[in-house]
């Protein structure tokens, strides 16, 4: 009910903010609950021009790809441990266990890679570029550790971090792999990868 309430909200043109906070105010919502709302609800308008920006894997060949590096690989290991992940209004996928700044890397992080970038081989594009930010600890290791499996897997490429892994994003021409919802708005492609892997290992999503 929360959410029907608040995609009317939006849809009547209200921003985000205090929509999420009025209506979970009145259902009297956890903060997790909450969370899950502002992932997962959006506006008509932002949804169809997103899904209309979404690309298959095939669209891959012989095109650079740039790698939303924590984004991706946090959501996918999270489809792996089994943990929440829903598939939003706008046709992406989106974990909710809001970890960004505290990850850190388990025995599921090389699973994940993998799967990553086995996709990314399978597309067959003409580079990849994947970035990681740098003011997350030991991402300079993980980077190291992803070019290594680059190479291994004869994929084109190089993994690198950055302080400003979204302003690269959103200023890039190429196809962006990424549920950033503010990268996607500024991209011109985007390819859902952890959507790949869910539907490849055929895991149960949730929807709102």
């Amino acid at each position: 009910m929360a959410a029907e309430e608040v995609r009317y909200l939006l849809n009547c043109g209200y921003s985000n903010g205090p929509t999420i906070r009025f209506v979970s105010d009145h259902h009297r919502l956890s903060e997790q609950e909450r969370f899950v709302l502002t992932r997962v609800v959006i506006s008509k308008s932002v949804a169809r021009s997103r899904r209309k920006k979404l690309t298959p894997l095939e669209a891959l060949r012989d095109r650079d790809v740039f790698v939303d590096g924590y984004n991706v690989l946090i959501t996918v290991e999270s489809l792996l441990a089994k943990a929440p992940v829903y598939l939003c209004d706008d046709g992406f996928l989106r974990d909710t266990r809001g970890i960004f700044r505290n990850y850190k890397s388990s025995e599921l992080t090389d699973i994940a890679l993998a799967e990553i970038l086995a996709l990314l081989k399978e597309g067959r594009p003409r580079n990849v570029t994947i970035l990681f930010d740098q003011q997350m600890s030991k991402s300079g290791l993980l980077a190291s550790n992803v070019r290594d499996m680059l190479s291994d897997l004869k994929v084109t490429g190089s993994a690198k971090t950055a302080k400003d892994v979204d302003r690269r994003l959103k200023s890039c021409s190429s196809i962006v792999a990424t549920a950033d919802g503010n990268v996607i708005d500024a991209a011109s492609n985007v390819v859902d990868l952890p959507a790949e892997v869910a539907r490849r290992r055929n895991i149960k999503t949730f929807v709102v």
